[in-house]
């Protein structure tokens, strides 16, 4: 991995998956590298150049690892979700401290107005717990490929000591372009950057409005089973709270599964968990939508509901559920912990249609759907008659 230094980065250009390290100090601690980098400012998750309503360029950071908000990057796609600035009740959407929320709404006007031109670019940056360096993650545009205006910057509603407020949940796409040249940075100065020394896939998208995604699919679809289980306390949290909740009740975690695999799959039209002494192989059966109203077809989908405490699932499972598995259909294998290896290299290797959702998939599912905290995994499992 490229490392740029403190003392280059007035010069450096942006080189994605690149780290650029903090500026030391003479107490031992590291100042912010993104102010001498890119002319923004130290602090925050929205930094701008410009003015709030005019911004010639946006830098976007995260951690990944906020639990209320989980800011997502899909490196095999080059989507970005990013959440907004409005996180506690108490303000109108658009009436934050750092003015994120505006920001957005700006960007994503000028791209529903078909005003690309006046889009800033935006360069997204994740950050490292160490010597406050931050990575370089690509330079991004709102929207995505197929992705109507209606859904690309939605407004989602939370809630937090019983008060509810919302926040914007925005879908940026990480463009084909490796480096972004000091040159073509250094003319936000000016206002927005000049569209003829501008990266070629910027160029595309301005002029015509064309996605062109950093895609980069994994090599290794196998993933170890450190890969596979929580990486954080408050990740293990959330799946003890289910472990120790169905730890006698195994059955019961089938119904917990099913509902796991509507917030995967989202357009499920039919679920019927079945019973224990007749269910086949398969825990529950299902059907997925796919298209939209008439021209929509329903897929049939098995699903394989494992909670374990420790260990992992085995070949003498899978193949079980790859046994009941019908012609056009699917299946959906749901556990509270890992596939061993042997189980997931057969189900990789032998292009068997099964959707493996681990522990560490569980946590982002729930998440995601707004139960990132142990009280909120329990009033949900309450909420769908598992108490």
């Amino acid at each position: 991995m490229t490392t740029i230094k403190a003392e280059e980065l007035y010069a450096a250009d942006l080189i994605v998956d690149a780290v650029y390290e903090g500026i030391p100090r003479d107490n031992g601690t590291y100042a912010d590298p993104l102010n001498r980098l890119v002319n923004v400012a130290n602090q925050g998750g929205f930094r701008y150049r410009g003015s709030k309503d005019e911004p010639s360029l946006v830098v976007l950071t995260s951690n990944l690892e906020e639990p209320d908000w989980p800011d997502e990057l899909d490196a095999a796609t080059g989507r970005f979700v990013y959440y907004g600035d409005n996180r506690h009740p108490g303000r109108e959407l658009h009436a934050t401290g750092r003015s994120g929320n505006h920001l957005l709404r700006v960007i994503f006007d000028h791209l529903h107005m078909n005003r690309r031109q006046l889009c800033p670019p935006v360069l997204i940056f994740t950050a490292l717990r160490v010597k406050r360096a931050f990575i370089f993650k690509g330079l991004a545009v709102p929207g995505s490929a197929g992705v109507p205006p209606t859904q690309d910057l939605v407004a989602v509603w939370k809630s937090s000591a019983g008060q509810r407020f919302q926040n914007y949940r925005a879908l940026f796409t990480i463009l084909d372009t490796a480096v972004v040249s000091r040159r073509w940075i250094n003319s936000a100065r000016l206002g927005i950057p000049c569209i003829q020394d501008a990266p070629e896939a910027w160029k595309a998208w301005v002029k015509g409005g064309v996605y062109k995604a950093l895609q980069a699919p994994s090599t290794q679809a196998i993933r170890s089973r450190l890969e596979q289980l929580p990486s954080s306390e408050d990740d293990l949290a959330l799946i003890d709270c289910i472990r120790a909740r169905f730890k006698d009740r195994h059955t019961d975690f089938e119904t917990c599964a099913a509902e796991l695999a509507r917030l995967l799959l989202r357009d499920v039209t039919e679920l019927q968990v079945t019973r224990p002494w007749r269910d086949g192989g398969r825990d529950a059966i299902g059907k997925v939508r796919l298209g939209r109203a008439r021209s929509s077809i329903e897929v049939t989908f098995a699903l394989k509901a494992k909670c374990y405490t420790t260990g992992g699932v085995g070949v003498t499972e899978t193949s079980r559920l790859i046994s009941r598995i019908r012609h056009r259909e699917f299946g959906v294998l749901v556990t509270t912990t890992y596939l061993d290896a042997q189980a997931y290299k057969e189900i990789v290797e032998d292009g068997h249609p099964i959707i493996v959702v681990c522990a560490r998939d569980m946590v982002a599912l729930l998440r995601e759907a707004g139960y990132g905290t142990v009280n909120r995994v329990t009033a949900w499992l309450d909420a769908i008659g598992l108490g």
